[in-house]
């Protein structure tokens, strides 16, 4: 029986493309889907991964945000993504079929309004032998949107977080490593967003692009996995005026494993979570140093993007799979967080934002 002592909420979790790009059966537990992959070498993490359905029970991690990622690349470009918004549309589908074929069996239920959040907050209450996983579904990078029609589209299949960009230029906006602002696009996106009550999550944009986003919209917005520049310096970090101008909006900031993001000076390749002396106490640092801007503990949670292509070789050493996610909470406690302090933290500003969102 899974252990329902603190429930977790992780805010980012690129499940369907593990289960369709790295071909990852999630139902099954991790140490079987590592055994599946022994010998393959086209990817960095494979037999290395950390994230399956039965892990996440096992670690309470009762609801997440679901991904569909689907990037487009402009001729030239050296991104890994699809050739046209077409392709990468069809893509978020195939994605999306796959979040349905996990409800279909019991494995996963999708959360998309306040009923629905409140129902799984008691079924997760439930001394059951499998509790499905609840899951808001997002949008990591907009490429896909080949037009705004295809937003409502969207909306209606359970789409309720969209990040405009990810890494490099977007359609929509400019994300990771690129420079620029909204344009056009951009701006006729967010509009549609709040016209539907889509949240944004500000991760991944651009400096430029961050600032015009919170200047013209003015719907609900979040950073679903997003660490602090002023502790890793990087520009996929967040700064400190960044981070005050979120808290300010009433945004909840997830923490993200990815290990060149929790300690400066990682080399890709070279550095590992033990020379660099990488663990879940990093994960503390950036999460404190949110709430120490914010001058509380409301605005700070979790937002893993474990198994985000990236596996054991670079997340905290302390961290086995997701299921470990709970070895936070002795971490925080040493550092004299409240046990009121921790429950936000591990779930509740989450459910705080969206009985927030979902109510207006």
């Amino acid at each position: 029986m899974a252990n329902r002592d603190i429930l977790i909420f992780d805010a980012h979790l690129d499940l369907s493309m593990n289960a369709l790009e790295w071909n990852r059966d999630l139902t099954r537990p991790v140490v079987d889907i590592r055994k599946s992959e022994a010998g393959m070498d086209d990817k960095p993490d494979r037999a290395k991964g950390t994230v399956s359905l039965d892990a996440m029970r096992k670690g309470s991690v009762g609801i997440c945000v679901a991904t569909q990622i689907a990037r487009y690349i402009k001729p030239g470009s050296k991104l890994p993504g699809w050739h046209s918004p077409h392709q990468a549309w069809a893509q978020t589908q195939g994605q999306l079929a796959w979040y349905n074929t996990m409800e279909e069996a019991g494995q996963m239920v999708q959360i998309n309004d306040l009923e629905s959040l409140e129902n799984h907050l008691k079924l997760w209450k439930d001394p059951l032998e499998v509790v499905p996983i609840g899951y808001i579904l997002s949008l990591e990078g907009a490429d896909s949107m080949i037009t705004l029609k295809y937003v409502e589209n969207a909306y209606r299949n359970g789409l309720r977080a969209i990040g405009p960009a990810h890494y490099g230029p977007g359609s929509y906006a400019q994300g990771t490593d690129a420079t620029g602002g909204l344009g056009t696009r951009g701006r006729d996106l967010l509009k549609e967003m709040q016209r539907l009550n889509i949240i944004l999550d500000a991760t991944h944009l651009c400096d430029e692009s961050f600032f015009e986003a919170m200047d013209c919209f003015s719907g609900n917005v979040w950073a679903s996995h997003n660490n602090c520049r002023a502790l890793v310096p990087h520009n996929r970090q967040f700064s400190d005026e960044q981070i005050t101008i979120l808290i300010s909006r009433g945004a909840v900031i997830g923490a993200a494993l990815d290990a060149w993001m929790l300690t400066p000076d990682w080399i890709r390749g070279v550095s590992t979570p033990e020379s660099k002396n990488v663990t879940l106490a990093n994960v503390a640092d950036h999460i404190d140093h949110v709430c120490q801007l914010a001058g509380n503990s409301m605005h700070a949670a979790i937002g893993t993007d474990l198994d985000g292509a990236f596996g054991k070789e670079q997340c905290p050493s302390d961290l086995e799979t997701i299921a470990d996610l709970n070895k936070l909470v002795p971490v925080l406690e040493k550092r004299g967080y409240t046990p009121e302090d921790i429950a936000n933290i591990m779930h509740k500003n989450w459910i705080r934002f969206l009985r927030k969102a979902w109510s207006q």
